[in-house]
């Protein structure tokens, strides 16, 4: 058969999704990883169901593959499955007849089972990437044991589970082999890995052991969590030249009062604290965060202190959501009283503080050379609204990032070229001629 999976939100979902992919390809079916494929036997939609947003995209992506399905066009069978559905399968069946399947989170091995399997998922290696070919995600533990007042993810995903190194290890040589170039470390928290396993915090060991034995050109950190943030995964970063200068940690807030209302385990001095031990051993690191404005109760006051400490501690990249009620957590029995409108303005305020910042700490890479990660190549119309140096009717767009930048969250570095033989998965150096608030633009040197 040729079957076609939508995935929908995080990074552990995309690993979910190639998983299975692994599975149904080693069956002899053609997998696709494509939403806007119309001529497949069977769609599988892997959802979200982290916040309102992305619970509003799971089911509007439902409605129009039943709307595929039944316009009599090549698709027979639709399968949903993941978090959405792990949250509110009743609900959903009652609403939507004309999907086949519902499976939750845990039930992977049923969805293949249903089409035709030969084993447990994670046994089919290498997995195919809907990722481009030179990078990866790899998950190295599943669930979490966070009580953060506002998140279901517990609630979906259940406690975690870490894998085993040696497993990780395995996997990670065998994408490597495959191509892979860059290892991209995700969970649900990072930052916990091995306690259950191994008694212990071994995020530090496990990067000590990849940047080793990986083969692994960039090794890049994910989902880290504030509280109890291992000294060793610090050292394991400056330590390797080939895990990024990069750390991904979600701070939420900064304001003590929201910080212990959401169950963060750490204050507004343990989070200035941390930011100073990152910054005194990882100098040159770019630092990702993510905010929560809206939360209930949340005042102008504490609101004016959020965009204080973003403009002081002016972060390399950072995002923002408006706050969304998440039945079954403890916040949602706080109700909802901040309005939306009030919600998108402070999302607003505190992205135009960040776009000023991102574009400032752009424009001191002006001048240097960095070494770039070609992610894709496209034409320069393109991008006709940006001046490219060197542009001609015969050039193309190389689109890469620095070790500074994930693929799909950060910034991109923009080459104009006639050069034919760079192809996507290649390292170049550029050298940065000008900067904008999510971009980078440079020239071979």
């Amino acid at each position: 058969m040729k079957i076609n999976i939508i995935t929908l939100g995080c990074s552990k979902n995309t690993v979910d999704s190639e998983n299975l992919a692994g599975q149904l390809k080693a069956l002899g079916h053609t997998v696709h990883f494509d939403r806007n494929r119309n001529d497949c036997d069977t769609i599988i939609i892997n959802t979200c169901g982290f916040i309102g947003d992305a619970k509003e995209e799971s089911i509007d992506t439902i409605l129009q593959q039943i709307a595929v399905k039944t316009r009599g066009q090549k698709a027979r069978k639709l399968i949903v499955c993941g978090c959405l559905v792990e949250r509110y399968r009743n609900e959903l069946q009652q609403e939507m007849p004309e999907v086949d399947a519902w499976y939750g989170v845990h039930e992977w091995q049923k969805i293949a089972d249903t089409i035709g399997t030969l084993g447990p998922i994670e046994t089919i290696e290498p997995r195919p990437l809907s990722t481009p070919s030179h990078y990866a995600y790899l998950k190295i533990a599943e669930g979490c044991n966070r009580s953060c007042s506002y998140c279901a993810i517990p609630l979906i995903r259940g406690a975690h589970h870490s894998r085993p190194i040696e497993t990780i290890i395995s996997e990670a040589k065998n994408l490597v082999a495959n191509g892979v170039k860059e290892l991209i470390v995700i969970s649900q928290d990072t930052t916990w890995y091995g306690l259950d396993l191994y008694r212990r915090r071994a995020l530090g060991q496990l990067l000590d052991r990849l940047a080793v034995e990986s083969g692994a050109t960039w090794i890049r950190l994910h989902y880290t969590y504030p509280s109890s943030f291992p000294e060793d995964a610090i050292d394991a970063i400056s330590r390797h030249p080939n895990i990024c200068n990069y750390i991904d940690i979600p701070l939420q807030h900064i304001n003590s009062r929201i910080l212990n209302s959401m169950q963060r385990g750490i204050d507004r001095e343990g989070t200035l604290r941390l930011l100073e031990r990152f910054r005194a051993k990882l100098p040159d690191a770019a630092i990702r965060t993510t905010l929560i404005v809206g939360y209930p109760g949340e005042t102008d006051a504490e609101f004016e202190e959020l965009k204080d400490f973003v403009r002081t501690a002016r972060f390399d990249r950072m995002g923002c959501f408006a706050y969304s009620p998440e039945e079954g957590t403890p916040a949602y029995a706080l109700g909802d009283p901040v309005p939306d409108e009030v919600k998108q303005q402070r999302v607003s305020e505190l992205m135009a503080l960040q776009e000023q910042i991102s574009l400032e700490r752009n424009e001191a890479r002006v001048g240097k050379v960095f070494r770039c990660l070609i992610d894709r190549i496209e034409p320069c119309a393109n991008r006709t609204s940006i001046a490219l140096s060197g542009s001609t009717p015969d050039s193309c767009l190389l689109v890469g990032r620095t070790e500074y930048d994930s693929p799909e969250v950060d910034d991109e570095v923009l080459i104009s070229t006639t050069t034919t033989s760079i192809r996507p998965g290649d390292f170049v150096n550029v050298r940065i001629l000008q900067a904008l608030e999510n971009d980078l633009i440079g020239q071979l040197v």
